[in-house]
């Protein structure tokens, strides 16, 4: 009974027995299956905006693709960890899905009562992150991971539901103009940015979801949805403190370059490790475009270069207005310009020459140029850099347009890096598309970039990293940080 003692039927066959949970895309339900005399969990898919709905057709329409979309995600997954579809009723006014009933709380409900042991969190991790790999395997980004949106069984393993904001690969976004649908706190910095095809950003969200079963609180939560999504995109993440084992596993995830994030293989040792009470061996990266302070005038060669990198975090809720979000993306990109590295290399324009041959060694970096540096003729060389390191220096984002591309260069030449160039990161697979980042080339090894940086003062992981540049997208992982020690960690050589 659904109120007043009248039953709802719909299709003619699903009685809703009981309202389980309302969302920005509508209402769950209890319903019982009075042909297969069954209990199940049916999705009535509304519109976020019912008025709206209303007064446009194509509204309407947005919404029932998205619940088609849902069931046919669903539907290509067969998984202990994702949620069972059984059928779709496509009837008016809205439809609905008919989906697995799963008895137990929310991880929303549990977090409520309580913050995890990094044991229980990293067990949890580990079963969402399987489901999320079934998921990336046929071709499906979920797009909203987060708390509510993972049920725990009564044996409190845990189920990944709400699948429909998610898009299959080639399909089309459905996010209506002015609207964008999931949580702005877990969403990954560079889907707010544009770049919303990399698996690695549900790898961000799943990094916040632990993030607030561990610490109990979410870290970049702000008072409004465009100041989460300024949080998101620009303040660091505040460290973990009561993450034990689990805390070398947010370092490792909440970091804004994707590239630099572990690929869904490793991240599950490192989770097993999280599990066992072991804290796993992986070196925080932080993306930072904070320039170090100038060398002093006397030590400081006429060819030179440096730049640093940097990080942030998110918040939950449906933002209207993506043309005011676009404008605070905009707005924040060039205000950060000259501080936020977390691109990647390929072959551009910028800087000065400095050949990719020749290379001298890591051991013996030259202490004012690499191999081959040309000097600084404020020109872009014809050199290919395909199968070879870089130092990284900066990065800025391509959607901030040229003139925070020009500052960035304009502030590198100030500092007396006159030999650094710029690159499009979109002409390799190996580096994350959407930046121009700043480097020098001439380097045999991840090893030697970063030796060569330290004669420069760049000594952290915000300030220069190696990277290596190719057409494979394979070769993402191969990046060499400073370690506090003077030496490098991360993959620094590439047979």
């Amino acid at each position: 009974m659904t109120g007043g003692g009248v039953k709802r039927i719909i299709d003619g066959r699903f009685e809703l027995l009981e309202r389980l949970g309302s969302g920005g895309m509508g209402t769950v339900w209890r319903a019982r299956d009075t042909v297969l005399r069954r209990e199940v969990a049916l999705k009535e898919v509304r519109s976020p905006d019912p008025a709206l709905a209303a007064a446009t057709p194509h509204t309407a329409h947005v919404a029932r693709e998205r619940v088609l979309r849902e069931a046919r995600a669903l539907a290509r997954i067969s998984h202990p960890h994702v949620v069972t579809i059984h059928h779709i009723v496509d009837v008016g006014p809205h439809p609905w899905i008919v989906m697995e009933l799963l008895s137990g709380d929310t991880l929303q409900d549990r977090i409520a009562r309580g913050a995890l042991s990094p044991v229980h969190a990293a067990r949890i991790g580990r079963q969402v992150l399987s489901a999320l790999r079934a998921a990336h395997a046929v071709g499906i980004q979920h797009r909203d991971v987060k708390p509510a949106n993972v049920m725990l069984r009564d044996d409190g393993s845990a189920v990944l539901t709400d699948f429909g904001i998610a898009a299959l690969q080639g399909a089309t976004s459905l996010t209506a103009t002015g609207e964008l649908v999931g949580s702005p706190e877990y969403f990954a910095p560079e889907r707010i940015r544009g770049h919303d095809d990399d698996p690695a950003s549900d790898l961000w969200s799943l990094g916040v979801t632990l993030y607030v079963c561990v610490e109990g609180v979410s870290p970049l939560r702000r008072a409004t949805s465009l100041a989460t999504l300024a949080a998101v995109l620009d303040e660091p993440v505040p460290p973990p403190v009561r993450s034990g084992p689990l805390a070398p596993v947010l370092d490792a995830l909440l970091v804004r370059d994707p590239a630099a994030r572990p690929d869904a293989a490793r991240l599950d040792l490192m989770l097993a490790q999280a599990e066992s009470g072991k804290a796993p061996d992986w070196a925080p990266t932080t993306v930072t475009t904070v320039l170090p302070p100038p060398p002093p005038a006397d030590a400081r060669p006429e060819t030179d270069d440096g730049a640093p990198t940097r990080r942030s975090r998110r918040t939950p809720m449906v933002v209207g207005a993506v043309a005011v979000a676009v404008a605070l993306v905009a707005a924040t990109a060039l205000v950060h310009a000259l501080r936020d590295g977390s691109g990647s290399p390929s072959a551009g324009k910028g800087g000065t020459t400095n050949s990719p041959s020749t290379k001298a060694s890591p051991q013996t970096p030259k202490t004012d140029a690499p191999a081959n540096d040309t000097g600084g003729n404020g020109e872009p060389s014809g050199d290919d850099l395909t199968g070879n390191w870089v130092a990284q220096l900066a990065s800025t984002e391509k959607s901030a347009g040229d003139t925070a591309r020009d500052k960035q260069e304009t502030a590198l030449r100030d500092q007396g890096f006159t030999n650094a160039r710029y690159l499009d990161s979109d002409d390799h697979a190996s580096l994350q598309p959407g930046f121009w980042m700043f480097y020098v080339s001439g380097f045999n090894s991840g090893s030697h970039a970063v030796a060569w940086c330290r004669t420069r003062g760049l000594d952290s992981d915000s300030t220069c990293v190696g990277r290596y540049i190719s057409d494979d997208a394979a070769d993402r992982p191969y990046l060499c940080r400073p370690a506090p020690d003077g030496g490098t960690t991360g993959r620094c050589t590439r047979d």
